[in-house]
């Protein structure tokens, strides 16, 4: 019965070789509960998904066995590719807007692990067994209903890693073949996808706790000149905190007056989600303000992948770069993604 939190992964910098490897889907984490014609989509935080994917609910009605809990990724492909701007449009509080989105951009179910089926429980049940139980059981499924992928050939793993991210896909999972599955705890291995690249420093956040740095805000400039803001940085220790707050003093501006992100302060900026600060359904009323600071430094930070013109993650900071202008900051530094088809991966 929900709620049922997933069983979560920790990072490593390499695959590791002699495991069970499956794809990194970019989307939201969902345990699926079915029961004749109820289903119950929970999220990573067990928080209720099921009306926000009637499509996604109607589908695994025709597609799953009728008692049985499922765990995969609910996502949603534009173009060939995953598409993670417009799975976070379908998160709405109103029915019409729910229904209506439903029909434009329609959600998959891709499963790649399976918790109990009928009125047998398979958490204690090795992974190698769970995966030929999930396996039988989506047989005959079809469209928009998947089974992941998934190898133990460490060749075809590393192979997956370097194609996928082509198709929007976050990097590669890892799991032994003899683990159970254990809610919440960080069991299965991580491997996603990190590069660097040397950003503008325009603002600061507060962090929680006081007049610290909570995070940075970092810019690149686009092909007309103009600072874009891509994301921020974070991660630090308490002491760095202090550290960064005197070191970007000299830098601070009374006011956003001359600011090149000085506009984002009005009414049309607070209902835009380029502004680097300011409420939205997701944030609710954690306080996203922010202090200008003249964008004179720069910083090399590590990120995995963009989500269109933006960082998808908080990237992490690597250190100063004294020896870069801010001009010389632009999208040009960026890796570019070789194109991948997301209905090969699917399909393999």
């Amino acid at each position: 019965m929900p709620p049922v939190k997933p069983m979560l992964a920790k990072p490593a910098a390499k695959i590791p070789p002699g495991m069970h490897y499956e794809a990194k889907w970019d989307g939201y984490r969902a345990i699926v509960f079915r029961d004749g014609d109820e289903v119950e989509i929970g999220s990573r935080s067990a928080n209720p998904l099921t009306r926000y994917f009637p499509e996604v609910v109607e589908a695994l009605r025709a597609n799953v066995p009728r008692r049985c809990v499922l765990d995969g990724e609910i996502v949603v492909a534009r173009e060939g590719r995953l598409d993670f701007d417009a799975l976070q449009q379908r998160v709405h509080p109103a029915d019409s807007r729910v229904r209506m989105l439903a029909r434009t951009t329609p959600a998959s179910f891709v499963a790649f692990d399976i918790l109990a089926l009928d009125d047998t429980a398979l958490l204690e049940v090795p992974l190698g067994e769970r995966r030929e139980v999930l396996g039988a059981a989506l047989r005959d499924a079809a469209p928009p209903v998947h089974l992941a992928p998934a190898t133990t050939d460490h060749r075809v793993a590393q192979r997956w890693f370097e194609q996928f991210e082509g198709a929007g896909l976050d990097g590669v999972i890892a799991k032994r073949l003899t683990l159970p599955y254990r809610p919440d705890q960080r069991l299965m291995i991580k491997v996603k996808h990190e590069r660097t690249a040397d950003c503008v420093v325009a603002g600061v956040r507060y962090h929680k706790s006081g007049p610290v740095v909570g995070s940075l805000l970092l810019g690149l400039y686009d092909g007309t000149g103009r600072l874009q803001h891509v994301g921020v940085c974070g991660a630090f220790t308490m002491a760095r905190r202090h550290q960064l707050m005197e070191e970007l003093e000299p830098l601070r501006m009374d006011s956003a007056a001359g600011h090149p992100w000085a506009s984002w302060q009005d009414e049309q900026a607070q209902a835009s989600s380029r502004m680097p600060g300011g409420p939205s359904r997701w944030s609710g009323r954690k306080d996203l303000s922010w202090l200008p600071l003249r964008p004179e430094r720069v910083c090399e930070v590590a990120y995995d992948h963009m989500q269109g013109d933006r960082f998808r993650h908080t990237a992490q900071f690597r250190r100063w770069r004294p020896d870069r202008r801010p001009e010389e900051c632009t999208y040009a530094q960026l890796a570019e993604v070789v194109s991948y088809d997301l209905a090969e991966v699917l399909n393999g």
